[in-house]
């Protein structure tokens, strides 16, 4: 059900939104001058001088750092009207494998993909629901330091499709497992911890729901289910 405008939670998202857009204007300020100061100093002829400019760097780094946690926060709070529209998900996810593809390589991650092809159409805002893939892949990458499998699975159960991201990472203690879809609840040293909460209200948001299950030392697998298109 859609929330009406006069909602408390929908005015406060919009506001919370439009303080931290304004703040990403400085943000963005601060860390173009930090930038232009650390050229200034790339040079150091004196203890002092360098002191100065090991400062300016780990300055403009935390910079940048809000600066990334501002972006997330906004997806995070503004995630707007959805474009749903019928999509074949395999088809969505092959796009997701290509893009990632790359990045997985680096990170000696192997992606398989198990997705039948007459699968239904599920109804979904493409770009938003992407991002919400991307979220749980960057996730995995980042449990699987030394490489490792992330797999797919995708089947039909009764009205809905199933979605399995299986990564055969680090895992995750019952605690942590608790809170993995808490804003801002992290384990990795500079995330924001808003990830995953963005990729559940995505999916959410599509009527759908999404569930995790890890062991320390085991991997984590996240299921997904999705509506099933209805014909008109």
């Amino acid at each position: 059900m859609l929330m009406s405008s006069s909602d408390p939670n929908t005015e406060l998202a919009e506001l919370a939104g439009g303080f931290i857009h304004e703040l990403k204007n400085h943000l963005g300020t601060l860390g173009l001058n930090l930038q232009l100061l650390a050229e200034d100093l790339q040079s150091p002829t004196s203890p002092r001088e360098r002191r100065i400019l090991d400062r300016v760097v780990r300055l403009e780094q935390e910079s940048k750092r809000l600066s990334d946690m501002a972006n997330d926060f906004l997806r995070f709070a503004r995630l707007g009207e959805l474009n749903r529209q019928p999509v074949r998900l395999g088809e969505l996810i092959d796009e997701m494998v290509d893009f990632f593809g790359p990045q997985a390589r680096t990170a000696n991650i192997e992606i398989k993909t198990f997705v039948p092809t007459d699968l239904p159409l599920v109804a979904l805002d493409s770009q938003l629901f992407k991002q919400a893939l991307l979220n749980l892949m960057l996730n995995a990458e980042q449990a699987m330091a030394n490489g490792g499998q992330l797999t797919f699975q995708a089947q039909k159960e009764a009205d809905q499709i199933r979605l399995n991201v299986i990564d055969t990472g680090s895992g995750m203690n019952p605690e942590d497992l608790q809170k993995v879809f808490k804003p801002f609840y992290t384990t990795r040293p500079g995330g924001t911890g808003l990830g995953l909460p963005t990729a559940r209200r995505i999916i959410e948001r599509h009527g759908g729901r999404i569930e995790a299950q890890s062991e320390p030392g085991r991997g984590t697998q996240f299921t997904i289910w999705l509506p099933i298109q209805q014909s008109e």
